[in-house]
């Protein structure tokens, strides 16, 4: 796969150390949770629903209080950060060309499956299509760091399986860390899992 040229931190150069974190909003709902990123990692976060996956990627990306614990980014780290349910407007006049120039992603090394549907407005794709387009724009922009949280969201297995894919060609490059609820899909797409624990402590 290839998208915007990237120029990655050297492999195996360590991105991002979360140490002790303890994290939420109003009140602490994970952790405490330690790990290590590095460059050409793909690495998923498992765990029941509610048990603050998706808090953890806040937390990275700074819209999430933390209550104990650090994160450490390596100087300069640069961020994607693809929400649960990207959005889309009713009526929105735009194709995926547009979501490619908006991330500055070169769209020339998409998979044969979203070259069909860049040239459409995306208020015609699917829920899946869209899904699959904006993760693609995530992984093909020039950061060092890309956050995806539940991207397998209104997929089918095809779409799934073209997830998987476009993933798996992830490694050895950038560094991926994402959040899911389904074990299989992360075996098959990471190349280790991480299992998420809800924060139990007092208030």
């Amino acid at each position: 796969m290839t998208g915007a040229q990237v120029q990655a931190p050297p492999r195996g150069q360590e991105l991002l150390r979360v140490d002790g974190l303890v994290a939420g909003y109003g009140r602490p709902v994970v952790g405490p949770l330690s790990f290590t990123i590095a460059s050409g990692e793909v690495v998923g976060l498992w765990g029941a629903n509610g048990t603050g996956k998706s808090t953890v990627l806040n937390a990275i990306a700074r819209g999430a209080r933390v209550f104990g614990g650090a994160i450490e980014r390596a100087p300069g780290l640069t961020l994607a950060y693809q929400e649960q349910q990207p959005v889309r407007l009713s009526v929105m006049p735009l194709t995926g060309h547009d979501i490619m120039r908006a991330a500055g992603t070169d769209h020339r090394g998409a998979p044969r499956a979203l070259k069909a549907i860049i040239d459409r407005r995306i208020d015609t794709l699917s829920g899946g299509q869209y899904q699959v387009l904006c993760v693609w724009a995530a992984l093909g922009s020039a950061v060092d760091l890309v956050l995806l949280d539940e991207p397998t969201n209104n997929l089918d297995p095809p779409t799934e399986a073209l997830l998987i894919e476009i993933l798996a060609a992830e490694r050895g490059r950038r560094a991926v860390l994402l959040v899911s609820h389904g074990r299989r899909f992360l075996d098959a797409a990471c190349s280790r899992v991480l299992t998420v624990e809800a924060w139990i402590g007092s208030t």
